[in-house]
C-alpha cells in the first residue's frame, strides 16, 4: 500500500529528516492525498478521519522543526487511518484508470510524415506543366 510506504518515509527511525521545505511540502502532499484517497473507505465515525482531515487542512508551518513536527503528526494521523481501515476490513479499491489511447512511437510518426512528403513530392513531380 502506498500509503504505508509514504508513513514509512516519515517515521521510520533508519529513515533521515527532509533536508529541504521542498522535500516537507512534497511529502505532506503525498501524505494529505493519502488521507483523501483513504477518507471514501474509512468506516463511518471513525475519531481518525477527524483529526487527519483538521491535520490536513492545515498548512505546512514556517521553521525547520515546526515543519518536521507537522509532517510527524500527519504520518501519524495517516498511520491511524490506515489501521482503521484494516481494523475494519475493508481494503482500498484501487483507483480505477481511465482508458489510455495508443500512443504511437516517434519514429514511427517520422516514418509517416516522410511517407505523406514523398507521395506528394511524387504527385507533384507527375503533374504535368502548362
Amino acid at each position: 500500500m502506498a500509503a504505508a510506504e509514504t508513513v514509512a518515509l516519515v517515521l521510520d527511525e533508519d529513515s533521515p529528516l527532509p533536508e529541504s521545505a521542498g522535500d516537507v511540502e512534497e511529502l505532506a502532499r503525498r501524505l494529505r492525498g493519502h488521507i483523501g484517497q483513504l477518507r471514501a473507505v474509512v468506516p463511518p465515525g471513525a475519531s481518525a478521519l477527524r483529526g487527519a482531515q483538521q491535520l490536513a487542512s492545515a498548512g505546512v508551518p514556517d521553521g525547520y522543526m515546526p515543519s518536521r513536527v507537522h509532517l510527524v503528526k500527519l504520518a501519524e494521523a495517516t498511520q491511524a487511518l490506515v489501521a482503521a481501515v484494516q481494523a475494519h476490513g475493508v481494503v482500498p479499491a484501487k483507483p480505477m484508470r481511465r482508458r489510455r489511447w495508443w500512443r504511437p512511437q516517434l519514429n514511427m510518426l517520422r516514418g509517416s510524415v516522410f511517407a505523406v512528403a514523398f507521395a506528394l513530392l511524387a504527385l507533384a513531380a507527375s503533374v504535368p506543366r502548362a
